[in-house]
């Protein structure tokens, strides 16, 4: 794919990163996921070459750089068959949140670890009963007693949480008590992972993939007034400060998933042959791969200027570009996955081609952090001006 957009360091980032992928490629992440492990010597090696943090700030270890830097280690993992969700979560939602709006006990004390891996954060925002309705969260907080040393209390339930059995903490997204009245007043709470009344259950998914899924339940979870993340009166604007990062990684994690199974089945239809000449020399094999491989490019375009706009401070605009961005990559990715599997025919199939088990993974580019249908929501509203349904 075509880098002549990046700079010099950004493609020196790629080729690098590329690099590591190709040492562990897709059957490392295939035995790990039989295994039921964690994909801990990628995770490792990735954090003491400093891609892990290279968004977060120097001075707390990590590489300076942004969520440009990010979506390149992302995207280039994913091509090469080994992406790390939590790369999405740790670093990239938590880091950032941290660092733009925690105290300096709070970054002193997170952000260090979670740049050089030896730290990791979940990240729970979905509730059973809310769905892509963040308005409805019911998870609250309370203040268990006056002044602004008081211990907050925090109860609730969330699902479908990534990575909480491998997480030192999980960044969770609540309510304060008065906001019942319907008006959204978020706040951000780190939950230590040892903290009582904070209690978890695997979610038994048919996704085939290292990081695992939990419903979370939060008991009168008992923190001290310092877990709450930056201002209290100010959890909107922290909260999509995390979320525009969520996108743009996700749309990272879905091209260089679209990138991997394109490439494998670009590599087949050169050198299947069922009559005389290569099956890719056939316009309808090659047509549509051709597509894809351009809805690809274009989806990545959408996202280097959505982390652009993130990195230069535009939250309103990056808002705008990372929803585009990742509607984009999740459908060139479902469409790249489906193709790849469609031109290696019964071979698409097999464990030994690994593709079959991307057809259930690409999916997760269009349903997850959001839905298509509430991007498509947000863009006709924010972008065009046309009035609600809801």
């Amino acid at each position: 794919m075509s880098t002549v957009l990046e700079t010099e360091e950004h493609q020196a980032l790629r080729a690098a990163v590329a690099a590591l992928g190709k040492r562990y490629g897709r059957d490392y992440m295939t035995s790990v996921v039989r295994d039921g492990a964690h994909p801990r010597e990628l995770w490792t090696e990735a954090a003491r070459l400093g891609y892990l943090g290279v968004n977060l700030p120097e001075e707390y270890g990590g590489g300076g750089g942004g969520m440009a830097e990010l979506s390149i280690v992302l995207e280039e993992l994913g091509a090469a068959g080994s992406p790390l969700l939590m790369m999405v979560v740790s670093p990239a939602i938590c880091g950032t949140v941290i660092a733009r709006f925690g105290t300096d006990t709070q970054k002193r004390q997170w952000l260090p670890g979670l740049a050089d891996g030896s730290l990791t954060m979940a990240f729970g925002i979905t509730e059973p009963d809310a769905g892509s309705n963040s308005h409805r969260i019911t998870t609250t907080a309370r203040r268990d007693g006056s002044g602004a040393d008081a211990d907050w209390l925090l109860t609730g339930r969330k699902v479908f949480v990534s990575g909480v059995d491998i997480a030192d903490a999980t960044l969770v997204v609540g309510r304060t008590e008065d906001a019942r009245s319907g008006r959204l007043k978020p706040c951000l709470f780190i939950v230590p992972r040892d903290a009582p009344g904070f209690g978890r259950s695997q979610i038994d998914m048919e996704l085939q993939a290292p990081e695992k899924q939990f419903e979370l339940v939060l008991d009168d979870v008992r923190l001290p007034a310092d877990a709450l993340v930056g201002d209290e009166d100010a959890g909107l604007l922290q909260l999509f400060a995390g979320l525009n990062p969520e996108r743009v990684m996700t749309a990272a994690f879905g091209i260089g998933m679209g990138r991997y199974a394109l490439a494998r089945a670009v590599d087949y239809a050169k050198t299947r042959q069922v009559w005389k000449e290569p099956i890719g020399s056939h316009q309808a094999i090659a047509h549509p791969l051709a597509q894809a491989h351009i809805e690809l490019e274009l989806a990545r375009l959408m996202m280097q200027k959505a982390a652009r706009l993130y990195d230069d401070g535009d939250d309103i605009g990056a808002g705008e570009a990372a929803n585009m961005a990742k509607y984009a990559a999740g459908e060139a990715c479902v469409k790249a996955v489906d193709q790849a599997v469609h031109t290696l025919g019964g071979n698409g199939l097999t464990r030994e081609y690994g593709l079959a088990s991307l057809i259930t993974a690409a999916r997760v580019a269009r349903i997850a952090p959001v839905s298509r249908e509430m991007i498509l929501n947000y863009v006709s509203h924010q972008s065009l001006g046309l009035p609600k349904s809801y």
